[in-house]
């Protein structure tokens, strides 16, 4: 099956497959700004695993009319794919498929929450963008609660991702960045704004204070270690008190342990950590 489909039509849950890149355009409403690297996807250019999601032209325009000069000459809205959308475009595919479901296109809450649902939980999903999705969807819903039980998250979830945009934009940067953890970005939200700052510079002090301490307390440095394992156990401890004491956040760590293990090594270290 082609793009020769008549979008005019209400379809739901029809595979259109190889629809020309300028028939398609991304999600205007996409809560996420950064489509960030793509190299994951290079092999869309020779296959594309999974198909996008897209709402029809006109169903789109019954709901944001003023779309309508940004949508231009596409038949279909990208809903979640956004980034297949990328990468075939960056790869050289000449044509993406797509399955159109208009009745995801409900109402402006429900594409929100269509491409809200898309992104949480991807690791290369920016904390602030989808805590901004959650204002967003939160506004259009009328009510914290309302959003919530769109999404299938608590209602604490929901604050604790508002939270986070209470940030003065230094430490926002920092949350972007890696270099404070979402647990400790939310308890300096709760500070009053200009004092932000000065809490998160005691909270590094106490932080490194603590590491030197358990440091000198945890190793003897007359004691030999009993074994090789015992000493490589030991010398990792180190290296992770070293990471720690310099401000890396267990985020920023998983990040960098993606990049070196192989998949295999990440199941044996997360059967290791179970135990």
């Amino acid at each position: 099956m082609n793009s020769s489909t008549n979008a005019e039509s209400y379809i739901d849950g029809q595979l259109i497959t190889d629809v020309p890149l300028g028939e398609l355009i991304g999600n205007p409403r996409n809560p996420r700004r950064r489509i960030g690297d793509l190299s994951d996807l290079s092999t869309i250019v020779e296959r594309q695993l999974q198909p996008g999601v897209a709402v029809t032209k006109t169903t789109w325009l019954k709901i944001f009319p003023a779309d309508e000069k940004l949508i231009g000459t596409a038949n279909y809205i990208v809903v979640n794919g956004n980034r297949r959308l990328a990468a075939s475009k960056e790869f050289g595919r000449k044509g993406m498929d797509v399955v159109v479901r208009d009745s995801i296109a409900t109402s402006s809450e429900s594409i929100l929450e269509a491409a809200i649902i898309e992104n949480i939980g991807r690791r290369d999903f920016d904390v602030l963008e989808e805590a901004e999705a959650v204002e967003a969807l939160v506004a259009e819903c009328g009510s914290a609660d309302a959003a919530a039980e769109r999404l299938g998250r608590s209602k604490g979830w929901v604050s604790q991702r508002r939270a986070l945009l209470k940030l003065t934009p230094e430490l926002q940067e920092k949350l972007r960045g890696g270099e404070i953890a979402i647990r400790l970005a939310r308890s300096l939200a709760q500070v009053p704004f200009e004092a932000q700052v000065k809490a998160w510079r005691a909270a590094q002090e106490r932080a490194e204070k603590q590491s030197v301490e358990e440091e000198s307390e945890e190793f003897d440095p007359v004691e030999k270690p009993a074994d090789e394992n015992t000493a490589a156990t030991a010398k990792a401890v180190r290296s992770l008190r070293s990471l720690r004491k310099g401000g890396v956040n267990p985020e920023a760590l998983a990040n960098a342990l993606r990049q070196i293990y192989s998949a295999e090594e990440q199941r044996s270290l997360r059967d290791a950590l179970e135990h």
